[in-house]
């Protein structure tokens, strides 16, 4: 029952999860997935925004220049100016450009012509194939003595279409990197410029900027290496990616090309600052959910204890009842059907009161019928003997052997009833038994031989099997004697005209045996187990006293009775005492 309660409850908080907490539990992991990927895709988005704009406006920045100094070499070809002039407009457009530290014409075989520098010019023709933006070649990018980048732009004069020298200058990076400084995301988000080679030009960290000085190759970046992998001519669309960056911090980083230049701006940010919004909401969540499930199981809880307690109430009295206590009553005030139930629990154990009751009063009459009729029964032949013994001695024309044997008659059926009385005491104090030696041959052998009569008047043949020599127990000679008699009448009762009824003693070990066996009709299985319980017989007729009373003497003399019967084959009852082997004991019970 407990198992049974403990189930109803284990079911109860299943079907309260299935039905409130999976779904409460679902939702708040549904949201905090949305609120990951959103919160994701908008920072990702964002950073993506900042990569654009930064790589369109480092793109702008460089290429305007790159058509200034391409402007300027078309005033300077064609124009016949004189070696004077041009030396002027070089030095003026210097000046007003402070982006171009130096600009430089040369001839066609490298020699300088004029120099907006004073003294040596410091830039070169380029000797090998740069990179080409709208037409103007750029050197790779380098760091000058002030430890800031600059590039070479170099312009292939043409005369009557005919190559006429160089227009050489040297740009300063130096505004680039005021544009990265100012690209800010969040607290410790940053950016940076990778060169195609994939050294590091420019970085907004002011931590960071020493790397630049240093030419630090990022070529092993994660970003680099995604973008080298899968941009393509087609394929310039910005790339993001959550990795671990140098300072073994979770980063989101952005990468943006910057047409035609080959080069990367990386935007890069923690992602705990970058996702803070998020787990901040996120937390709000978890505890949001997580008092309102709080909540929910308290609630859950009352109610299943307000649920289960009448059922547990109901356990308790069923189980007070079926331990044989209907007084039990239980109290359920719940105003719905387990109110009715327990009022239908109390009229049960009302009802079995009265069951109870009236059986009781049945098998007390029913004892009282079966007393009645075993006293008729027991008592109405020995009575009617001595009634008919008692005229008969009487009448004038009896002779002294009739009249003897009439006596004799009374003595026997008095002596029949006086152990009928003794029966019914014994049955309510017991009388305690005096044991002394007794060879169990000898008794057996004398009610063998007062029992052998009523055996031929009933048709069956009595025998004894002696073991041999003396069989000696502790034993009180007159209540074996009563529990003998009680056994062969009782088997001879059972057994059919023409049967037989055979007792036997042996010796088993260290116990004296001694076995009543019949032919007669046998025991059902059934009532095997209840035929030593007082009141309770085989027969038709008879209180059913004497199997009770003779396990009872038995008992007490330390021994066992058993019984084995087979419906239609007989019956036997083997009895068990302790032997004793002693001298002294034989010759006493001698």
């Amino acid at each position: 029952m407990a198992t049974r309660i403990r189930h109803i409850s284990t079911r109860f908080a299943l079907l309260l999860a299935v039905v409130a907490i999976v779904p409460l539990l679902a939702y708040g992991i549904a949201s905090i997935l949305s609120l990951r990927k959103g919160t994701r895709e908008s920072v990702v988005a964002g950073s993506i925004n900042v990569a654009t704009r930064a790589a369109t406006e480092i793109g702008r920045y460089v290429a305007t220049n790159a058509e200034l100094l391409k402007a300027l070499a078309a005033d300077l070809q064609d124009t016949g100016l004189s070696t004077g002039q041009q030396d002027q407009i070089l030095k003026n457009y210097v000046l007003q450009f402070h982006e171009f530290r130096e600009i430089t014409l040369f001839n066609e075989a490298g020699a300088p012509l004029v120099s907006s520098r004073v003294g040596q010019p410091r830039v070169q023709v380029p000797k090998d194939t740069p990179r080409m933006l709208a037409g103007v070649a750029m050197s790779p990018i380098r760091v000058d003595e002030d430890l800031l980048p600059t590039t070479t732009f170099a312009i292939h004069l043409t005369r009557l279409n005919q190559p006429a020298g160089w227009l050489v200058g040297e740009f300063s990076l130096e505004e680039m990197w005021r544009m990265v400084d100012q690209i800010r995301i969040g607290a410790h988000g940053y950016a940076m410029v990778v060169a195609p080679n994939g050294d590091l030009i420019a970085h907004g960290d002011p931590d960071r900027k020493a790397l630049v000085a240093q030419s630090r190759n990022m070529s092993g970046h994660a970003l680099v290496q995604a973008v080298r992998a899968e941009h393509s001519i087609h394929n310039r669309a910005p790339i993001s990616r959550e990795y671990v960056n140098e300072d073994r911090r979770e980063a989101l980083g952005v990468a943006a090309s910057i047409d035609p230049l080959g080069w990367i701006v990386i935007v890069e940010q923690p992602t705990n600052e970058a996702y803070a919004s998020a787990i901040k909401l996120q937390k709000q969540l978890v505890i949001a959910i997580s008092l309102a499930l709080l909540i929910m199981v308290s609630v859950g809880y009352l109610f299943g204890r307000s649920f289960i307690t009448p059922i547990l109430t109901l356990k308790r009295g069923t189980q007070a009842v079926a331990a044989g206590k209907l007084d039990t009553r239980v109290q359920i005030d719940t105003a719905d059907e387990f109110a009715d139930l327990g009022e239908a629990f109390n009229t049960m154990a009302n009802r079995l009161v009265e069951l109870q009751e009236d059986v009781k009063r049945q098998e007390r009459q029913a004892m009282f019928g079966r007393v009645a009729a075993g006293l008729v029964h027991d008592l109405s032949h020995p009575i009617q003997n001595i009634g008919n013994a008692s005229r008969l001695m009487i009448r004038e024309d009896s002779d002294a052997d009739t009249r003897e044997m009439f006596r004799r008659t009374v003595e026997r059926e008095l002596a029949t009833l006086k152990r009928f009385m003794d029966d019914l005491r014994n049955l309510v104090k017991p009388k305690p038994i005096e044991r002394f030696p007794m060879d169990v041959n000898v008794a057996v052998a004398e009610i063998f031989e007062s029992m052998r009569p009523e055996g031929e008047r009933n048709g069956v043949t009595v025998e004894v099997r002696h073991a041999p020599g003396p069989l000696v127990i502790e034993g009180d000679r007159f209540a074996l004697g009563r529990v003998f008699r009680n056994l062969i009448t009782n088997a001879i009762q059972a057994t059919a005209p023409g049967g037989q009824v055979v007792i036997a003693t042996a010796r088993a070990g260290d116990r004296a045996e001694i076995s009543v066996t019949d032919t007669g009709s046998g025991i059902p299985p059934e009532r095997l187990s209840a035929i030593f319980e007082d009141f309770v017989t085989t027969k038709r007729r008879g209180l059913g006293l004497g199997l009770a009373i003779s396990k009872r003497i038995v008992e007490q003399l330390d021994g066992t009775i058993v019984v084995e019967s087979a419906v239609g084959r007989g019956t036997s009852f083997t009895l068990r005492f302790p032997a004793r082997d002693d001298q002294s004991a034989r010759a006493e019970a001698s």
